[in-house]
């Protein structure tokens, strides 16, 4: 397949920060700009930029997606093995090698300009950070948010660039919305909250249609009270629903509506 030439601009419908950094490249992909499922209708579901490797997609086209993804940023962005927990990787050049197998981790950080942070998403949040040398991208879907991955990422930045907690900028990317994001009683649970004493600014209570007890969970709301106490600069970001948008976004919760598997998305950052 022929390469695009590696002086790319982000594409025009990815998602930027809207805060007040000038240190830091960063962005948030959405499904344009990519090479996949163009000719391929079982492939359809991933068109077109899918960056996730395990998801069905042709190797190839993962791998000029990606390359697209680098040439934007203009470093080489470290995919993480995520696993929905807490931990930090504080990245090396040894983990851009192509071969590289780094530990699982669900956030990293960087101080190099040369290797920008990346998680990968469908329905889970993103977090971008910024702080004077350091910058780092979190994958906080619910397990890890109530685990403390924001907060570890926080530390973790501090810990390597000696900055403050009030130095710190955030924002959220696109995840799935609190009208649409189901969830039952262990997820209450996981963030302290009763069922019969809900917190009804983040868990609404909303039966399935069996007349199961359900609740609409607000992950947007959740992170944000989470940064706000960890004292950052400033925390933004957030709104977006990509279960309600399968043609800008991909939703792995989306794969049950239409039967196709969901590419991923990524949220990256980098040091100017």
């Amino acid at each position: 397949m022929p390469s695009e030439p590696r002086d790319l601009a982000p594409h025009p419908d990815w998602l930027r920060p809207d805060w007040p950094v000038t240190g830091a490249e960063a962005f948030m992909t959405t499904r344009a700009g990519g090479v996949s499922g163009a000719d391929q209708p079982e492939r359809a579901g991933l068109a077109s930029l899918n960056l996730g490797r395990s998801v069905g997609d042709d190797p190839a086209h993962v791998i000029e997606n990606r390359l697209r993804v680098a040439a934007a940023i203009g470093g080489a962005p470290v995919f993480l093995k995520q696993v929905h927990g807490t931990t930090v990787l504080r990245l090396r050049p040894e983990h851009a090698h192509p071969d590289a197998d780094p530990e699982p981790a669900d956030a990293s950080i960087s101080t190099d300009p040369a290797l920008a942070c990346a998680v990968m998403v469908a329905d889970c949040l993103p977090v971008l950070f910024a702080a004077p040398g350091v910058v780092g991208a979190a994958h906080a879907g619910w397990r890890g948010l109530a685990g403390g991955v924001l907060e570890n990422t926080v530390a973790a930045m501090s810990a390597a660039a000696g900055c403050e907690p009030g130095q710190v900028h955030a924002w959220m990317g696109a995840g799935i919305g609190p009208d649409r994001f189901e969830v039952g009683a262990d997820v209450l649970a996981a963030f302290d909250v009763e069922p019969l004493h809900r917190d009804q600014a983040l868990f609404r209570f909303q039966p399935n249609e069996q007349g199961e007890p359900r609740w609409r969970a607000d992950l947007y709301g959740l992170a944000r009270r989470r940064l706000e106490a960890a004292g950052l600069a400033s925390v933004s970001g957030g709104g977006w629903c990509t279960l309600s948008e399968p043609s800008r976004f991909f939703s792995f919760r989306h794969e049950r509506v239409d039967g196709r598997r969901s590419g991923r998305m990524a949220a990256v950052i980098r040091l100017r």
